[in-house]
């Protein structure tokens, strides 16, 4: 049965909360976050694909944004976050030194890198503006009529992990942010101005699948120390590199059931990853028949995942 996309509208706990991942639920069914960009619905969809087809589980993928999935994961309606980006303090309130609702699950396989992008072509002009004391000469070349005066920084969506303004302000960069809202925005208005050659500045990641279709050139910027990032409004370092990883509910963990062993043991690369994206964000197909893909041409891959005996529920 294809796994139910639902919203959420969850209120912040404290952390001194009682425990409330132990809420009865049904052990055949799997409730897996769902957040907001296409590279994290592959891996979902891939793993849901797993779940029902070869282990007999029913999946409920659960459409929200970073941080109320581990709200939603210390209330005890969801089981999984498949794809976290850092989240240090989020660890701290819900995590065991906090009030022990969510456990770090280990890596994923996957290597995520945050950045500020101009298209290849405006570095062929302007070569100094990849680094970003050259960045700072040239923030004119940005402007738009949203902007006026100042160079546009083109984000990406609204909830996603950012430290955007506190660069801005620590390297005195006469841009002002615009936030595309999502994703698919933010790649639909990038794809445009790249097809027209304009200059473009903006938020952007790995993996992500359109970075092996347009030529990108991240900016340079001092690499990331710890706590260089510590105050948002004042961020004079660069993203940090996030060895991406899953965050499970405690009661998942401890009922230990085959599901949990199943996500425990997965593990897969940005390109295997960036591949199912691109199926559905490029080539259109529905996400669950992307994963079906997938899974059928790399059974060598996901058989490992499956605990031992377990091929079949």
């Amino acid at each position: 049965m294809r796994g139910i996309a639902v919203g959420l509208a969850l209120a912040a706990v404290s952390a001194c909360a009682v425990r409330t991942d132990q809420i009865a639920r049904d052990p055949g069914v799997v409730r897996m976050a769902l957040n907001g960009w296409v590279g994290y619905e592959a891996s979902a969809e891939v793993l849901a694909y797993i779940l029902r087809e070869e282990m007999g589980y029913d999946v409920q993928l659960v459409r929200t944004d970073e941080q109320p999935s581990w709200q939603a994961l210390d209330q005890g309606v969801l089981d999984v976050i498949v794809e976290n980006w850092g989240h240090e303090d989020l660890m701290d309130l819900y995590g065991p030194e906090g009030n022990g609702t969510v456990v770090d699950g280990g890596p994923n396989g996957n290597v995520g890198g945050i950045g500020w992008y101009v298209p290849g072509y405006v570095v062929d002009e302007y070569p100094e503006i990849a680094a970003v004391d050259g960045l700072k000469e040239h923030t004119d070349l940005f402007r738009t009529a949203e902007t006026g005066d100042r160079g546009e920084f083109l984000g990406g969506a609204p909830g996603f992990v950012t430290q955007d303004q506190g660069m801005v302000n620590a390297f005195d960069l006469d841009l002002e942010i615009v936030f595309a809202g999502s994703e698919a925005s933010q790649i639909t208005e990038v794809r445009r101005r790249y097809a027209e050659e304009e200059p473009v500045l903006f938020y952007f990641y790995d993996p992500q699948w359109l970075q092996e279709e347009l030529e990108l050139v991240r900016v340079d910027f001092p690499a990331w120390e710890p706590g260089c990032d510590e105050d948002l409004e004042w961020v004079p370092c660069d993203y940090p590199v996030y060895d991406m990883n899953k965050i499970f509910r405690t009661g998942f963990v401890e009922a230990d059931e085959p599901s949990y062993q199943f996500l425990d043991n997965w593990t897969w690369t940005n390109e295997q990853q960036n591949e199912v994206a691109r199926m559905i964000a490029e080539e259109g197909l529905d996400p669950t028949e992307a994963a079906e893909i997938w899974v059928d041409g790399n059974r060598d891959v996901w058989e490992p995942w499956l605990p031992e005996g377990r091929a079949d529920r």
